[in-house]
């Protein structure tokens, strides 16, 4: 098993789990502003962005971890504010990193689409990244399964899967495996067939849930709402909204050549 603490100097102990997490966020800012260059859009803007952005994303994610993990929590709430222990929900995450970055853009009378377009691909390589936060802290893993089945895996992940005496399914791994090739796809959407703004943030939307409703039903650590997997329920709720967006930001932008035609 791996150490979760990376460095311990003095009282101050580093976690892993942090140190991922802090590379996931530094990653998609430099991707980020990469892009932001590329569009013509002053990378100032990114760093600012990221200020609201990266708090209120990590606010939002373990806000929304803690909620439904209530029971959990109630009894010690400063347990609440252990981030370092695990339990960030992306949704959660997804929801206040958006309302920040809406705001932010607003404020500044910034194209909020375009924007949503260029830092999409950041997102989905944090998240790619920050599933391995998960794989240090043991969780976010399937069932129960047999050795064999994990000798399909590189060791140090099969090592890492052997919990409590049992191995378990690396589902972080498949989810961390489907955001790089959700991640590849909106770069070459971004640089090589966008046709209109919200194109590549609404194609996140899809792509990203297709995935995460699948693996979602193979974890064993799932946000339950009843009898229902709150992640499941969420991403079929994006997938629709997805859908709906790309055919209105589509339109919308047909609609806008259509009047530049005719003047």
């Amino acid at each position: 098993m791996i150490d979760p603490v990376a460095v311990t100097i003095g009282p101050l102990k580093i976690h892993w789990y942090g140190i991922i997490m802090t590379s996931a966020f530094v990653f998609g800012v430099l991707l980020a502003q990469f892009h932001a260059r590329k569009f013509g859009i002053d990378p100032e803007h990114i760093l600012n962005m990221a200020m609201y952005i990266i708090p209120l994303a990590i606010i939002g994610a373990r806000a929304y971890y803690v909620i439904f993990e209530w029971d959990n929590y109630k009894d010690n709430i400063w347990e609440a504010f252990a981030i370092w222990h695990g339990g960030l929900a992306i949704h959660g995450g997804l929801i206040g990193g958006t309302l920040g970055g809406i705001w932010y853009v607003s404020r500044h009378k910034m194209p909020v689409l375009l924007f949503g377009d260029l830092i999409m691909p950041s997102v989905i390589l944090g998240q790619a990244i920050g599933r391995w936060g998960n794989f240090i802290n043991q969780e976010a893993h399937g069932g129960e399964v047999p050795e064999e089945f994990m000798n399909m895996f590189p060791n140090f992940i099969k090592e890492q899967m052997f919990i409590n005496g049992a191995y378990y399914e690396p589902t972080f791994l498949y989810e961390s495996l489907w955001n790089l090739l959700v991640f590849g796809i909106l770069m070459l959407l971004l640089h090589k067939f966008k046709k209109f703004d919200g194109q590549v943030m609404f194609s996140y939307l899809i792509l990203y849930s297709v995935g995460r409703y699948f693996i979602e039903g193979l974890r064993t650590d799932s946000l339950m709402l009843g009898p229902l997997r709150v992640a499941q329920l969420v991403s079929l709720i994006l997938i629709l909204a997805g859908i709906a967006l790309l055919y209105w930001a589509w339109k919308r932008d047909a609609g806008r050549n259509d009047s530049q035609a005719q003047v």
